[in-house]
């Protein structure tokens, strides 16, 4: 046949390899025949690499996670109280090498701790060496964004009651603070130290009593009932941020500022989901053989992942520019490359792995519509080990939430994990300036899976 005749005639295609692709092209009218193929494994290897897949997975699914109080980080991180010790989010990161916002935040938490008087001192304080960093997730924590947590901070507490009295049973993150001047987008003037401080001071406390009068808010349930509320719990919180004020409302009327504030707070439930991630995923961590990711994290220079196999190790590469919308009166050229611990919530199948849940959220970061979001979580199921059997979508006929993060899928697909994420402006102190979708550096996936195969 010549090609002319090849290429005048109707579309005809083998597809090789991932099923999906023929699917979709049947969809759209397209002949096509599918061929079975996967790259040559390693038998032995693959085999072991199943088997502690399964099990890092029945440890994820087990999961009972449980909002149970709110704590100060000092008390419930020790080493944060003994030294100047500021955890921030994403894969180890010293001064020199930290983005615009970072270092703004950075300072604003050293004036907020009393450490120096004023931002120029706090950054002359940093750079001197005296400040110790660490991130988060080394500390049983998660953090928004920037990630910045310090001692006097009131951390949300998520305890995964089925492995109470395990060494992986609980984790924290900051409470929201909030829209407008934040820490966590680099904010640091007197009203983002002001309503840290009420937070520390009020707010916190009062949470804390509401959490523990009502002996702990189960969240499996409440995930399952926002995915059909068109929630994902990154971008979107619309739906579990009200259900649980509901909850708390009876413990909290003393104080109209506390139910004004999570009133107003759309993504208040965030923070408490990214606790709540890092509690689901962190009892895998250590499964030995395991390539089920543990840990997505970026904190505006470098994007880090950790992997049930290869326990506390990161595998790091440099941090992508989010793609999406941006706010009346700036451009690509005002952000900040992807931040923040939130990750933790792809992770676990949420964000933009359940975008089909909140085709909202689709437009809201500048990913399309309704037919994109479906697509974006399909493509997410292609790196997934399995699905989550209570948290549903009901746009995907009820289908759960595409959960575990395989490795070797993402190397053998070339498919990047999408994160639903917000924009910071790359200068300190000016704040979110968009919505987007990142995406997770595929080099982080290619150096973890040669660390099984070396």
């Amino acid at each position: 046949m010549s090609i002319e005749a090849l290429l005048g005639g109707p579309l005809r295609v083998a597809n090789i390899g991932l099923e999906s692709f023929a699917r979709d092209l049947a969809a759209n009218g397209a002949a096509v025949a599918q061929v079975d193929w996967s790259p040559p494994a390693l038998p032995h290897l693959d085999e072991t690499i199943d088997a502690a897949n399964r099990e890092a997975l029945a440890r994820i699914l087990a999961a009972e996670p449980v909002l149970t109080d709110v704590r100060r980080a000092g008390e419930l991180i020790p080493p944060l109280d003994a030294e100047k010790l500021l955890l921030h989010a994403g894969p180890p990161l010293e001064w020199a090498r930290m983005c615009g916002p970072m270092r703004g935040a950075v300072c604003g938490a050293i004036v907020f701790e009393g450490w120096a008087g004023d931002l120029a001192a706090a950054e002359k304080l940093a750079a001197s060496g005296a400040v110790n960093f660490a991130p988060n997730h080394h500390f049983g924590a998660v953090g928004p964004m920037t990630g910045i947590t310090t001692r006097s901070m009131p951390l949300l507490v998520v305890e995964n009651r089925k492995f109470a009295g395990a060494g992986n049973a609980w984790a924290a993150c900051t409470i929201n603070e909030g829209l407008g001047k934040v820490m966590r987008f680099g904010g640091n003037d007197a009203e983002v130290l002001a309503r840290l401080a009420w937070l520390r001071d009020e707010f916190g406390p009062a949470l804390g009593r509401a959490l523990r009068a009502v002996k702990g808010i189960p969240l499996n349930p409440l995930i399952a009932r926002g995915l059909t509320m068109g929630d994902e719990m990154h971008q979107r919180n619309v739906a579990c941020s009200s259900l649980l004020l509901r909850i708390l409302a009876p413990r909290l009327a003393a104080s109209v500022k506390a139910l004004e504030f999570i009133g107003g707070n759309d993504q208040f439930f965030l923070n408490v989901a990214m606790a709540m991630g890092k509690s689901i995923l962190d009892p895998a961590r250590g499964v030995a053989g395991s390539t089920i990711v543990t840990a997505m994290a970026r904190n505006g220079t470098d994007f880090g992942i950790r992997v049930a196999g290869q326990g506390d190790t990161w595998f790091t590469a440099p941090v992508e520019m989010p793609q999406g919308l941006y706010f009346p009166g700036f451009s690509a050229a005002d952000a900040n490359p992807d931040m923040g611990d939130s990750a933790i919530l792809e992770a676990i199948g949420l964000g933009a792995f359940s975008m089909a849940a909140a085709p909202a959220v689709a437009g809201f970061v500048g990913a399309g519509g309704f037919r994109e979001a479906v697509a974006t979580t399909r493509a997410m199921g292609e790196l997934a080990a399995a699905r989550h059997p209570q948290w549903q979508i009901p746009a995907l006929e009820f289908a759960g939430a595409p959960i575990g993060i395989d490795v070797r899928r993402v190397v053998e697909t070339r498919i990047a994990p999408a994160i639903n994420t917000g924009i910071a402006h790359k200068r300190a102190g000016v704040g979110q300036v968009g919505a987007g979708v990142a995406r997770a550096p595929l080099a982080c996936f290619d150096k973890a899976l040669d660390a099984f195969r070396s």
